[in-house]
């Protein structure tokens, strides 16, 4: 029986590279032994996550997602709540291309990112989970919560694209004297931390914003996510953080607490009750607190490098 594969690409990703590109790679999808076939997304919310799930429900053994964290993520919301599921293979062509930075998946060239399913290695992935009020949503990369968690998707596209890595750091220098901190509760495996905080990080890999020292122990199907809470909204504590994040040596500071965990409950306390507070799920506001988060281990299968 013939196995069929659906590529799932992003046309304005990565300097609008990958139409050029889409014959190439439904060849290797071919010659991988795959009736393959492409769909393009559109502006439409949700383009990508209602292709990936009719794909899924369909009977589509993979779905190639091309483009950046934010299309890995709309296919993967697509197909993580489904019980049957398809195999997945991504080709970066984003800005960070942190998810494929994870899978050793190469970010330099398509071609060489599509050739990986040749070589038909495979893992099962942790996916993780997050519960609001109305819906579950899912990401493979990180959650993030708190005033300086805007660093994350508060950088517009265009100056990503032009300025990379920096483009976070000029805005981290921009946000550091308007900072706010939020008071929660934060329910997880070790205990429960109520107080004020910045930030929390939730990660399922090393790699957040091309930086691969912030979460130095994280495995990638092992069931655990990686917890870090940042107390403090000092700015010069907080730029003095940042600077030892990018060597991994933040996580013994007395101002961050670092763990792992299998689930996470945000709940608003004190002054932060009734607030809108935003939850960054893969770089894009997803929903907003209260949230509880869930490690669906070894959810998805994905064709990684080596």
């Amino acid at each position: 029986m013939t196995k069929k594969a659906r590529l799932i690409y992003n046309p304005v990703s990565g300097h609008e590279q990958m139409p050029k590109n889409v014959a190439d790679i439904l060849d290797v999808l071919e010659r991988a032994g795959y009736e393959a076939s492409a769909f393009r997304t559109t502006p439409e919310n949700k383009s990508a996550q209602q292709e990936a799930t009719r794909a899924a429900t369909e009977g589509f053994d993979l779905i190639v997602a091309a483009g950046g964290d934010g299309t890995i993520n709309e296919v993967v919301n697509g197909i993580a709540f489904l019980e049957k599921r398809p195999k997945m293979a991504i080709i970066p062509a984003g800005t960070t291309n942190d998810y494929a930075r994870a899978l050793h998946i190469p970010r330099d060239s398509i071609a060489a990112a599509a050739e990986v399913i040749l070589d038909n290695k495979t893992r099962k992935m942790d996916i993780g989970q997050a519960t609001f009020a109305d819906e579950d949503q899912y990401f493979v990369n990180i959650a993030a919560c708190g005033s300086l968690t805007e660093l994350t998707y508060g950088v517009p596209s265009e100056v990503k694209s032009a300025l990379g890595y920096a483009a976070y750091l000029i805005k981290g220098a921009e946000m550091l004297p308007h900072l706010t901190e939020n008071e929660l509760r934060l329910t997880y495996d070790a205990g429960v931390y109520e107080g004020k905080l910045s930030m929390l990080l939730l990660g399922m890999t090393n790699s957040i914003g091309g930086f691969e020292q912030i979460m130095p122990d994280a495995e990638l199907s092992d069931g655990l996510f990686q917890l870090i809470i940042v107390k403090p909204s000092d700015p010069v504590k907080l730029l003095r953080l940042m600077a030892l994040a990018l060597n991994g040596k933040h996580v013994d500071d007395p101002d961050i607490i670092y763990t792992k965990t299998r689930g996470l409950k945000i709940d608003l306390i004190g002054k932060s009750e009734g607030q809108k507070l935003p939850v960054n799920l893969d770089g894009e506001i997803g929903d907003y607190c209260p949230v509880t988060f869930k490690n669906l281990q070894q959810r998805i299968e994905f064709y990684v490098g080596e």
